[in-house]
């Protein structure tokens, strides 16, 4: 027994060492091949001319007023937005967390709605709301596209469901009793909630306001269908200069702004969620939601059914109001025909290649992410590991349309000349969908005891049977609910499949924009209709995801 257990121990931290590199060396790969080299291609052929780096160029581009404008307008709105969306989603987030009603499990089905929609489909449905011809136009004759007021309630309409489930989450594990323990001491019911909810509350508040800040300040569909001429994101900028412009220079700049913004609020937001994980003390949230008392609270809960009601559903029931404007059902029988112009198949076929596409999107993005995140939740992780846990969520906030771009002008020669490829899609879509899978199972995948895969490990088992035997028969909700989103994001990615989609194979944002950029009440129409398709596939892989979903998940 000793001699076999000193063959064993010496082996032990080269077998650790070993499984640790396995399980990082595929995502750091799929990044670095699929994220860092493309954007790292757009910024060298964007600031390097004859073999020098024309770094003068940045301030060149800063001087520009135009570019000016752009970068206040974008953090101007973005801040705007982050106010707005709290103020009227906080209510909301009380709610959710603190009153029990018939209908809640469903209402929150409908407020989470929004966030899994493509921002192609938001802003068509604001266009159908509020643009020319929409329901304010016809009632009142108000047109409110083209203005920033479209814009910000098409943010809050999309980071509704953020406030509500990341504070809502919280919220509802904060023990009432220490509240009310304070107005037993004589403090007032506003006193009590500043004084000792509100500070409980502020790392998750700070956590939503951040995570909807990086949301809108790259916000690309919503401002591109909405703006119109007059408004533009340096999201939007970084498009035009690259596909109208064809100014790489000044695209390289706007970049390279946007990724250090990017990485400083990618830094808070870590911040943020290691406080609120280490400081606070939560109950059970099955025991602190009630019935609501008294004329007060049940007003409270009609004004924000009436706020869903009006800022969530109504756009989306006008959109499929205006899909149904032709009769007998128009606009959804003329998908069905090539039209001969921008498309060279009939519209309908971007319903099957979306789905094709997010499926294999969906399939890599669990396989990387959910390496990465076995990596993460290993003890022996060092430092590179844990660095490369805030590196994962860059990809939701570098701009999707670099990316898309950095696709075509860098995997274009052997052995990686994937230009003509089905693949390079889904490999773009994945790269948003990752995050995703990796921010739902690791707080799954840290919950489990680490003795039992020690157990496992000493009675001979490899890695791979360790991960097969003890860690998915308890991840396996989430690991589907990790494919549910991953499927849903890579659904409705539009900035950096716009650039690689071709023209035979649309997805349905791409197909959707294209067609909304054409005259007509046809095209009009026909947008409206494969948007309320996009939407009801979306909105079914959420009800999907709220079966499998448990009620102590508080956050995305």
């Amino acid at each position: 027994m000793d001699l076999a257990g000193s063959e064993v121990r010496p082996r032990k931290p080269f077998h650790n060492a070993a499984a640790r590199l396995g399980l990082v060396a595929v995502p750091v790969a799929f990044f670095a091949l699929f994220f860092a080299y493309p954007v790292a291609a757009i910024v060298t052929r964007g600031l390097k001319t004859g073999g020098s780096w024309q770094f003068g160029r940045i301030t060149e581009v800063l001087a520009q007023p135009d570019i000016r404008h752009v970068l206040w307008f974008t953090t101007w709105q973005a801040l705007a937005s982050t106010a707005l969306t709290l103020l009227i989603a906080l209510p909301g987030a009380y709610v959710f967390a603190r009153f029990d009603f018939p209908g809640k499990q469903v209402l929150r089905a409908v407020v989470t709605v929004p966030f899994v929609l493509p921002t192609v489909v938001v802003g068509t449905a604001f266009l159908a709301l509020v643009g020319r011809g929409g329901l304010l136009d016809e009632w009142w004759g108000v047109r409110l596209d083209t203005t920033v007021w479209a814009i910000l309630l098409a943010h809050v309409f999309f980071n509704y469901a953020v406030v509500v489930r990341t504070v809502g989450g919280l919220w509802a594990q904060l023990d009432p009793r220490q509240e009310e323990a304070a107005r037993m001491l004589g403090a007032s019911r506003l006193t009590a909630w500043r004084t000792v909810t509100l500070p409980a509350l502020a790392p998750a508040v700070a956590a939503a306001a951040l995570m909807v800040f990086l949301f809108t300040f790259t916000s690309f569909g919503v401002v591109q269908i909405l703006g119109g001429p007059t408004f533009s994101t340096l999201e939007v900028e970084i498009y035009r200069q690259t596909s109208e412009i064809f100014d790489l220079s000044t695209a390289a700049v706007l970049t390279m702004i946007q990724f250090v913004a990017v990485g400083a609020v990618l830094a808070l937001h870590a911040w943020t969620v290691r406080r609120r994980e280490s400081a606070l003390r939560l109950v059970d949230a099955s025991v602190t939601a009630r019935r609501p008392r008294g004329a007060g609270e049940w007003g409270l809960l009609a004004g924000v059914v009436a706020i869903i009601a009006v800022l969530l559903v109504l756009p989306l029931a006008v959109l499929v109001q205006r899909s149904l404007d032709a009769p007998d059902f128009g606009y959804y029988r003329a998908l069905t025909s090539a039209d001969g112009g921008v498309f060279l198949v009939a519209p309908i076929e971007a319903v099957g290649n979306s789905l094709e596409y997010a499926l294999a999107a969906t399939a890599i993005a669990v396989t990387v992410g959910g390496l990465a995140a076995a990596a993460l939740t290993r003890r022996d992780a060092g430092r590179f590991v844990r660095g490369f846990d805030a590196l994962l969520m860059l990809p939701l906030g570098v701009s999707a349309v670099t990316v898309g771009f950095g696709f075509l002008i860098s995997l274009d020669e052997p052995p990686l000349d994937l230009r003509q490829s089905w693949i390079l899609v889904p490999l773009a879509q994945a790269l948003v969908g990752v995050p995703f899978v990796v921010r739902t199972m690791l707080p799954v995948l840290r919950a489990v005891d680490h003795r039992l895969r020690e157990a496992a490990a000493v009675l001979g088992a490899s890695p791979w049977r360790v991960w097969r035997e003890v860690d998915l028969p308890m991840v396996r909700r989430a690991l589907l609910i990790a494919a549910g989103f991953a499927f849903a994001v890579s659904l409705g990615e539009f900035g950096a499949t716009v650039f690689i989609a071709r023209p035979d194979n649309p997805t349905l944002p791409v197909a959707v924009a294209r067609l909304l950029g054409r005259a007509g009440d046809l095209n009009y129409g026909q947008a409206m209709a494969l948007s309320t398709i996009l939407m009801v596939v979306c909105a079914v892989a959420l009800l999907v995801l709220e079966r499998l979903r448990t009620d102590r998940t508080g956050e995305f």
